[in-house]
């Protein structure tokens, strides 16, 4: 079903268009999570550190073909919302051509550069060998990351959030079914819960697509329109490369925390994998509001309406408020039934308790900015003003760098684990001044 978000109560619009991508992004998690809970119970604390050490990683190999492909989706959303069909197709036609392109790119330089990668950031020789076999697996499958992506992007860009949250609800239930599988039944260890979740993202692409060309044939290409196109590659790389290189920015940064974290040993590792998980978990309700706000932000710059774009920013940050209180309380209170998730009855939790103890408690107090980094950002990227976004994502990566560089020089683990909350908190401030600048030089324009 599609959406015009350009009409109705702004706040009402965004949070019926967010409750089924905020499914959606819970259900994802559980790829992830699954796999790091069947290895740790299964295969072994230090195998689940293996696999938690590449997480930064992995955010940055899929964050950048993701944000190429959101961007890709940033032209159909605008062309949708100024009611341009033809020129809707096109754009869908021109976003897979280049989205092939991406594919053939990242899997090449992330599987020459895994081994480098794996020693510059510090990783434990004892979960080595178990990290390299997760994560090299994972980037053999990023065109199923990708294509599911792309596909499920272009739905939501005419309004549609729901088709992708029931394709990814199966595929998330066949992601569990193939863990078992792979890692209980045939011991294929952190390469089986690697393979679980590639086979499970590839068929929520399919389904994606089918049901793109059987039911939505205003994104269905025709066959003209399977050639690139001068000004929509344009458009769509104007778009997407700062997207991509806010992620990677962001994961830059990351990937620095993670190197501090490393050098505490392989039980902080697992301790902060847990809790990072459980974090992730409770996050994407912030990063659900962005992903519907590049949509509303999208078609509503598309059609004109830029009061509408502000007014439905304000809404948003009204929901950020309610649910930063909410997330706090959530992830204070089942901290420790939630770490117990991760690991076998053997594993002492108290022992584990402390460092995830220290990371939560630093991150619930920034979970305001961290919102409203998503709202920003999201509304601006749909705007058509990416590049503008993405430094916001240079300000976390200074951020998470100072913090990261002072705890592997001072040997602080509350350092390290508040990188990221450092890291919220200046993106925050920076990225509100920012949204109102562009908006000024938009309402010039108009």
């Amino acid at each position: 079903m599609e959406t015009k978000m350009t009409q109705g109560k702004p706040l009402a619009v965004i949070l019926r268009f967010m409750l089924p991508v905020f499914l959606g992004n819970v259900f994802q998690q559980f790829y992830n999570m699954v796999d790091i809970i069947i290895v740790g119970k299964f295969v072994g604390t230090r195998a689940l550190a293996g696999v938690g050490s590449t997480g930064t990683i992995m955010f940055l190999v899929m964050g950048i073909c993701i944000g190429m492909t959101v961007g890709f989706s940033v032209l159909t959303s605008q062309k949708f919302g100024a009611g341009n069909e033809a020129e809707t197709r096109r754009s869908v036609a021109n976003g897979i051509i280049l989205s092939f392109l991406v594919v053939l790119i990242m899997t090449s330089l992330s599987l020459l550069f895994m081994h480098p990668i794996l020693h510059l950031m510090n990783t434990p020789p004892d979960i080595y060998d178990s990290a390299y076999a997760y994560i090299s697996t994972i980037c053999k499958g990023i065109i199923a990351t990708l294509f599911y992506n792309l596909f499920a992007s272009y739905l939501r860009a005419i309004g549609n959030s729901r088709v992708p949250l029931y394709f990814l609800i199966f595929s998330s239930l066949l992601n569990i079914l193939l863990d078992m599988l792979l890692i209980i039944r045939f011991r294929m260890g952190t390469a089986g819960a690697a393979w679980a979740t590639n086979i499970s993202q590839g068929i929520s692409a399919v389904l994606c697509l089918i049901f793109i060309l059987k039911k939505v044939p205003g994104l269905r290409p025709a066959r003209e329109h399977w050639r690139l196109n001068k000004d929509d590659t344009r458009s769509q790389l104007a778009a997407g490369i700062p997207m991509a290189a806010q992620y990677g920015i962001t994961a830059s940064g990351t990937m620095i925390m993670q190197s501090a974290i490393n050098i505490f040993g392989s039980t902080a590792v697992a301790a902060f994998t847990a809790a990072s998980k459980t974090q992730n978990l409770l996050m994407q309700g912030f990063i659900s509001m962005g992903q519907t706000m590049a949509s509303y932000a999208g078609q509503n710059f598309g059609h004109g309406s830029i009061d509408r774009v502000e007014q439905g920013c304000r809404d948003a940050m009204k929901y950020v408020l309610v649910y930063s209180l909410l997330a706090a309380a959530l992830a204070l209170i089942f901290m420790k039934p939630m770490l117990a998730l991760f690991f076998s009855s053997d594993v002492n939790i108290s022992e584990i308790l402390p460092w995830a103890r220290v990371y939560v408690k630093e991150c619930v107090v920034c979970y305001i900015p961290l919102g409203a980094i998503f709202v920003y950002r999201n509304s601006m990227q749909g705007c058509g003003y990416g590049l503008h976004a993405m430094t916001m994502g240079i300000v976390e990566l200074f951020a998470r760098m100072t913090a990261a560089m002072a705890a592997m020089r001072l040997m602080s683990f509350p350092l390290a684990a508040g990188a990221d909350p450092f890291a919220w908190l200046t993106g925050g401030i920076f990225g509100y001044g920012m949204y109102r600048y562009v908006m000024r030089q938009i309402h010039k324009k108009m």
